[in-house]
């Protein structure tokens, strides 16, 4: 599968936005990722840096754009796959960047901070409402979302993006994440969950 650019929304859930102590925005907060964080959640052990902070998980479901887009586009006709995503993001470091004004990138586009699972069939906005996306840390449900909850839906945060920077066939969209962010450990087990149904997992290795 080809994969381009990597488009991540920040705040996209009020509650989320409450428990870092932001303000819901008024309009979609864009950054990205390079291709480099791409790691795929296929039950390997991912090394993550034991050196720099907490690293915090952040549950994302992720579109993938399959087909042209233009300003009318409806979500159906562009976007033909989905999967599950964590955002993951170097807190201390964020903490520190935002101090000083500074861009995000060393804080979220480090190694292995875009984690992925396998991607599946784009079965339509209404039916994603109809089905909560859960991460689980050793069996313990962790942080649990549904679009509904959304701020900015698919739809605005398609157009938004194709707008301000463009869309093209093999992008991903990370639309945000909803609360219960939290850090990750050391041997630590996860489980990204589509209802009942397992679709990626990973083991927590820190160095």
């Amino acid at each position: 599968m080809k994969i381009n650019n990597i488009f991540c929304v920040g705040r996209n859930y009020a509650k989320h936005a409450a428990e870092l102590g932001n303000k819901v925005p008024t309009k979609p907060m864009i950054f990205s990722k390079p291709t480099h964080s791409l790691v795929h959640a296929d039950g390997k052990v991912i090394p993550y840096p034991a050196d720099q902070g907490d690293i915090h998980h952040e549950l994302e479901i992720v579109l993938y754009i399959g087909k042209p887009v233009s300003e009318d586009s409806s979500i159906d006709e562009v976007v033909t796959q989905m999967a599950l995503g964590l955002d993951l993001t170097l807190r201390d470091v964020q903490t520190d960047l935002k101090k000083k004004g500074h861009p995000w990138l060393l804080a979220k586009g480090f190694k292995n901070a875009a984690i992925y699972t396998d991607f599946w069939d784009f079965p339509g906005e209404t039916a994603c409402a109809e089905t909560a996306f859960s991460l689980h840390q050793d069996g313990k449900e962790v942080q649990k979302g549904n679009i509904k909850s959304m701020i900015f839906p698919f739809k605005d945060l398609i157009q938004y993006i194709h707008k301000q920077f463009g869309l093209s066939e093999g992008d991903l969209i990370y639309t945000g994440t909803p609360e219960g962010v939290g850090p990750i450990s050391d041997r630590e087990t996860y489980e990204l969950r589509w209802g009942e149904e397992v679709k990626g997992s990973f083991v927590v290795e820190q160095r």
